[in-house]
């Protein structure tokens, strides 16, 4: 079949610029330089506060009911932009003063929330650029929250003014400790209006510079595709189908429009209130839009966060480290589970994942929600507090957490530092292993969920107890981990490539599985040697790629290990040693190579990432690297060493009991205990 031709790549090569490392803007100072001694080593329990649903009475008493449980923090102003401003320009803010002055009076902080998103509608009325235009052309009213274009120049104009009427406000109030910005954002459709059309051409033109570049990029002599000049340009179809090279493009466009978004309003705040540190509840993983998060976080963000609404454990605890990403700081639980849409809450459960969020590097807990939703898109989602008014046995729950963090606050709690192991991610990879609908032969060659694969990697790290961070090797500094995995690491642009080879060279130990370094920035295939910028660094290279009939089985260390996934690549060695071989298939191909690079070590699993093939590698690795194994628990405990105390959280409905290196004496009930510990459900301990 016809390729593009080198010279070509070549060209493209020079011309497109990556996506940048994160910088401040212009003038500024770095969000995630913000100096925070009013937050540092202090937990903070609290929640979700929409005075706009509530009268003056029912805050008064909400307030009351709210110092009573030992709230410390509450998050408020999001989700009401037309409570501030209900006409363009004409701003009410009096009954938010008095609000934050209760709320101080009561000993609560505040993080003050822009309400960037949603927009109001009188927004969408006088600025119909603001709309969202579907693919197909239909213009969409807001119907649906988050219905908003963020890329439009009067969206971002006015959200900007309203983000310096705030700030200007209340960016000196005591009670106010931190600001956020548009709630959730990344969760907004794509829009195709003729205003997100010129911009995209803008962007592919500053990106890419000519327009042969840019055939070149999207390999458009694949079936007459040739784009001719700027005005005959596209824009793909987010839905499909189209080919993923564009579609790759159209995330990216996305991604730094909603960056450039965000770094707007925080130039507001550098400017303006340059001492409160920026908490976001953002969603850069989601699945309508999404942005590039682990290349950008601190042009925007002080502290990780999230709205943390967990299902099983693992997952929760990948979530989390990738919002923590290569920070040193704790996270931030912005929403915080307490129920859920059309689930009054389990009792316990709120508390198991606090003790929980303490052991992922977690500082504040702020439920979702205090006040119960009556009407609007959670209508019966039930808060702390029920449809009358009445505090329910949640109130307790949260009081009781609220105490209990007093106590342990302090003692190694908020966590924070380096964990030794460092897992890379790329959300450029999920975008282009996620194609569109349509013809695409991605969906043959890429068998699975990317996410799945990076926390098939993360698992064996969780199920030991070890501590992993989640990042993008491109963007946050990555020598001071004793171990980087990179699992389906399939976009090797040249950032990454580049890091990954500094990081080896200066003694790191890097693992990377199947699937990785195939595509370059483009998203095409290199017509180099594979791994693609890195065959020289791993010591092989590898072309041909099947699917074994039954499971992948692997000769390691003289035990069998049978995989989950039979992907399986063939090896080259040419400097690379073969620690272990498949075993059934033609010829036993090498299945785990390690090669000596500078003062490093470069490991590559020729299968997909998988917790049975990975396991007993990784294993196999903690001595030599001094990585410590965690405490031995049984199925659905976690726990951490911290200050010389260990933290035990029953994630699990069901009891259980975990055997004790030595006696000791749990803090949180004051209880000796020897031997064994046996956990309730959903039931934490602190033993020293």
């Amino acid at each position: 079949m016809p390729r593009t031709p080198l010279a070509a790549l070549v060209l493209l090569t020079s011309l497109v610029t990556p996506l940048a490392p994160a910088t401040a803007a212009p003038g500024t100072a770095s969000p995630a330089l913000v100096r925070t001694p009013a937050l540092d080593g202090r937990l903070f329990v609290g929640a979700c506060y929409q005075p706009v649903d509530r009268s003056p009475a029912q805050i008064a008493a909400d307030i009351a009911v709210m110092k009573r449980a030992g709230f410390t923090m509450v998050r408020m102003g999001d989700l009401s932009w037309d409570s501030f401003e209900p006409a363009e320009g004409q701003y009410r803010f009096e009954w938010f003063d008095r609000v934050l002055d209760q709320m101080h009076a009561a000993g609560i902080k505040v993080i003050l929330d822009v309400p960037g998103l949603p927009a109001p509608g009188w927004l969408h009325k006088h600025y119909p650029g603001v709309d969202i235009v579907s693919q197909d052309g239909a213009r969409r009213h807001a119907a649906s929250r988050y219905w908003d274009d963020i890329s439009d120049p009067d969206y971002r104009r006015r959200v900007t003014a309203l983000a310096e009427a705030m700030l200007t406000r209340w960016g000196k109030h005591p009670a106010v400790i931190a600001v956020g910005y548009d709630n959730e954002v990344g969760s907004s459709p794509m829009s195709y209006s003729p205003g997100v059309k010129q911009r995209f051409t803008d962007w592919l033109r500053q990106r890419y510079g000519t327009i042969e570049a840019l055939n070149a990029a999207w390999a458009t002599q694949r079936w007459s595709r040739r784009i001719a000049d700027w005005d005959s340009v596209d824009v793909p179809y987010g839905d499909g189908p189209g080919p993923n090279e564009r579609n790759l493009d159209l995330h990216r466009f996305w991604s730094e429009q909603t960056i450039a978004a965000l770094g707007e309003i925080d130039a507001v705040r550098a400017r303006v209130a340059p001492q409160l540190p920026a908490i976001s509840n953002l969603w850069p993983e989601a699945g309508n839009k999404g942005f590039d998060f682990l290349r950008s976080w601190d042009r925007y963000a002080t502290f990780g966060a999230l709205g943390f609404y967990p299902g099983d454990a693992m997952g929760a605890a990948f979530q989390v480290m990738m919002m923590r990403a290569g920070s040193p700081r704790p996270v931030w639980f912005n929403e915080f589970t307490a129920g859920g849409g059309g689930d009054y809450g389990t009792p316990d459960r709120s508390r198991m994942w606090a003790y929980f969020g303490l052991l992922t590097y977690a500082q504040t807990f702020l439920a979702w929600t205090f006040n119960s939703h009556l009407g609007g898109e959670e209508q019966s989602l039930f808060g702390l507090i029920d449809h009358d008014d009445r505090p329910s046995w949640k109130v307790d729950e949260f009081q009781r957490i609220a105490a209990e963090f007093r106590k342990v606050q302090g003692l190694g709690f908020p966590r924070r530092g380096t964990p030794p192991v460092a897992i890379g991610y790329s959300f450029q990879t999920n975008w282009l292993l996620t194609p569109p609908p349509g013809p695409n032969t991605m969906k043959q060659y890429f068998v699975g969920n990317y996410q799945d694969q990076a926390k098939a990697a993360f698992q064996p790290l969780f199920e030991d107890n070890v501590d992993a961070a989640v990042l993008d090797p491109a963007h946050d500094p990555i020598d001071g981990y004793k171990l980087l995995v990179l699992p389906s690491a399939y976009v090797m642009d040249a950032p990454l490539a580049a890091a990954v080879r500094r990081y080896v060279e200066r003694g790191g130990t890097v693992v990377m599985t199947g699937y990785s370094a195939k595509a370059d920035v483009t998203g095409q295939w290199f017509d180099t040697p594979l791994p693609g910028r890195l065959s020289d660094v791993f010591g092989l290279r590898t072309s041909a790629f099947y699917r074994a009939a039954t499971p992948l089985k692997v000769r390691y260390k003289g035990e069998t290990l049978t995989g989950t996934d039979p992907y399986y690549e063939v090896l080259e060695p040419a400097r690379a040693t073969v620690l272990a071989r498949f075993e059934g298939l033609p010829g036993d191909p090498p299945a785990i190579t390690s090669n000596r690079f500078g003062k490093g070590r470069a490991i590559y699993v020729a299968a997909a990432p998988q917790a049975a093939l990975l396991r007993p590698l990784l294993r196999s690795l903690y001595d030599e690297l001094g990585i410590a194994r965690g405490p031995v628990t049984p199925p659905g405990v976690v726990a951490r060493r911290v200050d010389g105390r260990t933290l035990y959280v029953n994630t699990s409905r069901d009891a259980a009991t975990v055997t004790l290196p030595r006696a000791g004496r749990d803090l949180l009930t004051g209880s000796a205990v020897s031997g064994t510990l046996a956990l309730d459900g959903y039931a934490a301990a602190i033993v020293e």
